[in-house]
């Protein structure tokens, strides 16, 4: 059984192209060994009064579905914000950032809340493919 991976990062306020662009980059270097779990998958438009509360349910469903978070913390996004606090205050999930941000220009919540944060998405996906891939030795 694969672990889950939950992609978190800007949408509502990103331009379509970069919120999905990551994403995809994920999903080709992990999807050999994980279940991604995007949130982009879904059709919901933001800021539509009848959407609003299954944009989020249906988040809160995937992180409490998934074994561990990649999150694109590239600027400050309140959504990304709610699931990192979730994930790990609530549900005590493992989370690896990653972000162009120096540690000293990080959000004290997002250092206190995420696991590991690395500089780049190839740091990211080596970090994740070198401790949860389990290999058997013979």
């Amino acid at each position: 059984m694969h672990k889950k991976i939950y992609l978190s990062g800007p949408i509502m306020d990103e331009h379509p192209a970069a919120a999905a662009t990551w994403r995809e980059r994920a999903r080709r270097a992990l999807s050999d060994a994980f279940v991604l779990l995007d949130p982009m998958r879904r059709n919901f438009k933001d800021r539509e009064v009848d959407s609003a509360n299954e944009i989020v349910e249906f988040d809160l469903q995937d992180v409490r579905d998934a074994d561990i978070l990649l999150v694109n913390y590239c600027k400050p996004s309140i959504g990304t914000a709610m699931e990192v606090f979730f994930a790990a205050h609530d549900l005590g999930k493992f989370i690896v950032a990653f972000s162009p941000f120096s540690f000293k220009d990080c959000s004290p919540w997002m250092v206190r809340y995420c696991t590991k944060i690395l500089p780049s998405l190839d740091d990211a996906v080596a970090y994740i493919r070198e401790n949860f891939i389990h290999r058997h030795v013979a």
